[in-house]
């Protein structure tokens, strides 16, 4: 299947790079909708690059997010819904009416506000790790506020620590995210953060009516289990499934058990 990263124009002013598997002339219906994979802060598209090497026959479509990898880095832009916008706007670069989403992480908080501010581009959801609110100041966001550019490379590889893991994971795929996390300036790792933490709640601000997936580790300890379970009673029809012998980062630890419930769950 063809692939290959593409840079977009969005209208919504910024530009970013988009890794597209397939093509997307015949998107008319669910059948020939892709799956738009949304990243998690701080990271960037390649991190999906060990889960889309199990989903070789599937279209999809991988953007940076805004400020994120090789996404422009404009000062402002950053709140859920412009983030949520940004992601819409990659749909209609390339043409895609409706979309699977699959979200790692905050990238599922990004994913749950695109389904409740355009849920007629939504074909499912798969939450992947995702939380419910992030109302709560996380305890590394003073160390967020205190960067200065240049990002230390230290302080990169440090902050990977705040995520416990369970599973081996690659030293080369650790190496791709502290060069993700060097690739923003201090100013989008503290105005991303910042977007996600002061946002209304998604399904607290309206309801998502798509079939929905929602892939949890049981030793996530970011995102408690309450929450995942709130969040599966606000989604009317949703499924939880718990991954027993894995942390926040489900995405980086089963990345082959993700794509297959994926692939099952569609």
């Amino acid at each position: 299947m063809e692939s290959g990263v593409r840079t977009l124009a969005l209208d919504t002013g910024i530009s970013v790079p988009c890794y597209v598997q397939g093509s997307f002339e015949e998107t008319h219906d669910d059948g020939g909708a892709p799956l738009l994979l949304l990243h998690a802060w701080g990271e960037s598209w390649r991190s999906f690059e060990r889960l889309i090497a199990s989903l070789p026959d599937l279209l999809l479509v991988a953007p940076d997010l805004r400020g994120h990898g090789g996404a422009d880095k404009p000062l402002g832009g950053y709140s859920l819904d412009e983030v949520a916008r940004d992601a819409v706007a990659v749909l209609d670069a390339l043409g895609v009416r409706r979309a699977h989403l699959v979200g790692s992480s905050s990238g599922g908080y990004v994913a749950q506000q695109l389904a409740v501010m355009y849920p007629d581009r939504v074909s499912s959801l798969v939450l992947v790790g995702a939380p419910l609110s992030l109302h709560s100041r996380p305890a590394f966001a003073d160390e967020v506020e205190a960067l200065a550019d240049p990002v230390p490379e230290s302080w990169v590889r440090e902050s990977l620590s705040w995520y416990r893991l369970l599973h081996t994971v690659p030293a080369a795929y650790i190496e791709d995210r502290v060069q993700d996390g060097l690739a923003m300036p201090a100013s989008v790792w503290k105005a991303s953060l910042r977007g996600f933490c002061e946002a209304v709640p998604p399904t607290e601000s309206g309801q998502i009516s798509a079939r929905t997936l929602i892939l949890w580790g049981a030793h996530d300890h970011l995102v408690p289990r309450h929450h995942q379970e709130t969040l599966a009673a606000r989604i009317p029809g949703s499924r939880l499934k718990i991954y027993q012998e894995t942390g926040h980062l489900v995405l980086w630890e089963c990345p082959e058990r993700v794509a297959g419930d994926v692939v099952g769950f569609l």
